[in-house]
């Protein structure tokens, strides 16, 4: 297998934005929108929240789906002062998350895993280090009204407007997006053939 010949897989996310990416790598798959209790548990740190997430995806995926294809999950989360922002509820938390980060650098952390039928759960992730300028309130009331931070984490998105208050990042720019296509590729390529089911 070439490093541009995956087999085809189940996104286990309604993520327009990873779909995007796995597009990118050339990835064959179908989408499968798996909904999953997101609350970090007592004491979570955020890496392990997110692989835990990411695991919890693919595997529920993998059973929705029957176990005949790999099953891939991923989950993101923007951590600031030992912190960890998920997708704002409303209005009002997208401006607390954004104030928190306006002027600051902060962690994102995407997790990648995927499940098959006979080979378990493998999974990698990211960490890329992202530094914004500051943020004026009334861009940030704008920013909502614009749709984009609605169902990101941190409230923003580096793809699309949001990308106008990102100064610098360091580390990887599809995991800010949600799914790092380095990590993805290796879980991918190492599926054997027959996708490693039954």
């Amino acid at each position: 297998m070439s490093a541009f010949d995956f087999r085809p897989v189940v996104l286990a996310s309604a993520s327009p934005r990873r779909r995007e990416l796995l597009l990118q790598l050339g990835v064959p798959h179908d989408v499968l929108a798996i909904d999953i209790d997101e609350t970090p548990l007592p004491g979570e740190a955020a890496p392990a929240l997110a692989l835990r997430l990411a695991r919890a995806k693919a595997v529920a995926g993998l059973r929705r789906d029957g176990g005949a294809r790999p099953v891939l999950g991923a989950d993101t989360v923007v951590v600031v002062d030992n912190v960890v922002f998920g997708k704002p509820a409303d209005r009002a938390d997208s401006l607390r998350m954004l104030a928190a980060l306006s002027g600051r650098q902060h962690l994102v952390i995407t997790a990648v895993a995927l499940a098959t039928g006979a080979g378990g759960v493998t999974a990698a992730s990211s960490q890329t280090q992202v530094t914004m300028r500051s943020i004026a309130p009334a861009e940030a009331a704008a920013y909502w009204e614009t749709g984009e931070p609605r169902d990101k984490a941190g409230s923003y998105a580096i793809q699309g407007r949001g990308a106008a208050f990102i100064e610098h990042i360091s580390g990887s720019y599809s995991g800010v997006m949600g799914l790092p296509l380095y990590e993805t590729a290796q879980l991918l390529r190492a599926v054997p053939a027959g996708g490693g089911n039954r």
